[in-house]
């Protein structure tokens, strides 16, 4: 379905409705006009968030949106989110003009490091659509719920960051629409080509953005006559993505993640907040007695804009920037990425495909050959295809940035529990559940054509 549409979209050869710097200043005018407040402030002090004496977990009065839980894995113990419920990661898609673009929103999450980043058309959880907590319906909200009366590009049910979430998953799905949209003042048609070139700028394109992307089904379409071929700068990424997958690569890959799951997944234990014996616990927030890649503060929140305008929750709040490091090589014509069987502990199924580096800003596991390597090409200045600063989802996580490098390299012989796969094997795999972290989906939205 639609594949040179999505293809001419991505080259950016066509015509658009909006130029790049109509977009950044978009972006830079509501800034601007945008009124935001966000103070710590103690758990005391909030009328709707609590800790519950008798589970031992921080929730709010109506026992929505998320709670925040003790775990222990092994030697590792720290809080985790609690959020069952699956929300909505949507993006409308649209041909105007002869090119295909996504309605997408401008939208500010206390959390964000820059207030306002470029999102998905919707960006909502449960509790939001269903309006628990008393705001608005959110805009489009419709479309998604009806999405069997449009034409489905994407619709997966993908995890997040694993190391913050217990087995939390949000819905990615993108939808090609023929009707006229309403297009509201926060949102404006873009190219998915001028969302990568958004993707230059630090802290500019959000992770659900990046996320809901990374799962367009490319690699499912067929360019049998070889049309596409010229919208492609690098050759090698065609034949990544359109040669036949290797079935040995998807087989090696199963058997190694299959064996993990059956012999040596360890199970999580769900714990009361006052059982974390690393942590210490007050009416400002947690915080870990070592070094640790976070702590929870509370805070008092105001953004005009927003389904809610004035709100207090907890955050958690990152410890310098995490590095996510992605190398790539040609073998055999075809460009690859060297991706990691990667154990988390909030991970839904224990473990998924992660990017070749993925070391939080304070790291408890050593540094391994691969980690050492990256990070050796990456101080020689060799190779380096993107190197920008990302943010972390800001509706949970105050200013957590992200350094996201690619990497071209060599070709070498992987260690145990690395493997070399195409961008065809990869995409295939995001149109399964829960196999591709969020860190690799990421990085994997930032290549250009």
């Amino acid at each position: 379905m639609m594949l040179e549409e999505l293809i001419k979209s991505w080259s950016g050869r066509e015509e658009t409705v909006n130029s790049l710097d109509e977009l950044l200043f978009w972006i830079e005018e509501r800034n601007q006009n945008l009124v935001v407040n966000i103070v710590p402030n103690r758990l005391s002090e909030s009328s709707f968030w609590l800790y519950d004496e008798q589970t031992g977990r921080i929730h709010n009065q109506n026992r929505s949106f998320f709670e925040i839980s003790g775990m222990r894995c092994g030697e590792v113990e720290q809080p985790i989110i609690l959020q069952d419920e699956i929300g909505y990661l949507g993006i409308l898609a649209k041909e105007i003009n002869g090119t295909l673009h996504f309605l997408m929103q401008a939208k500010i999450e206390p959390g964000n490091i820059n207030k306002i980043q470029i999102s998905p058309t919707i960006q909502a959880t449960k509790s939001n659509f269903t309006q628990k907590h008393g705001g608005n319906k959110p805009a489009y909200l419709d479309y998604f719920v009806q999405a069997d009366k449009h034409t489905i590009i994407v619709d997966q049910i993908q995890s997040e960051q694993s190391s913050r979430f217990y087995k939390k998953r949000n819905r990615n799905i993108v939808l090609y629409v023929e009707d006229e949209v309403e297009v509201l003042p926060s949102h404006k048609w873009i190219t998915l080509h001028q969302l990568k070139q958004l993707m230059h700028y630090d802290n500019l394109v959000n992770m659900d953005t990046r996320t809901v992307l990374s799962c367009l089904p490319l690699a499912m379409l067929d360019d049998e006559r070889g049309k596409m071929r010229r919208y492609f700068k690098d050759q090698s990424l065609y034949n990544s993505m359109f040669d036949a997958a290797e079935p040995d690569d998807m087989a090696e890959i199963y058997n190694y993640i299959n064996n993990y799951k059956m012999f040596d997944y360890a199970q999580p234990e769900l714990i009361r907040l006052d059982e974390l014996h690393k942590w210490q616990m007050d009416d400002f927030g947690i915080r870990c007695r070592e070094p640790y890649s976070f702590s929870v503060i509370y805070c008092d929140i105001e953004v005009e804009g927003r389904e809610v305008r004035h709100w207090t929750q907890p955050l958690f709040k990152a410890e310098g920037i995490a590095m996510f490091g992605l190398f790539t090589a040609v073998i055999a014509g075809k460009r690859r990425f060297l991706v990691k069987a990667q154990a988390e502990v909030g991970c839904f199924d224990g473990m998924e495909l992660g990017p070749t580096v993925q070391r939080e800003a304070v790291c408890r596991e050593t540094e391994n050959e691969m980690d050492m390597l990256f990070m050796k090409q990456l101080q020689a200045g060799k190779g380096i295809k993107h190197d920008v600063i990302l943010s972390e989802e800001g509706g949970r996580f105050y200013h957590e940035q992200n350094r996201n490098v690619i990497i071209e390299t060599a070709a070498f012989e992987p260690p145990n529990g690395y493997f070399w796969a195409d961008y065809r094997t990869l995409n295939m795999l995001t149109q399964v559940n829960n196999c591709l972290n969020i860190q690799l989906r990421n990085l994997l939205s930032l290549l250009e054509v």
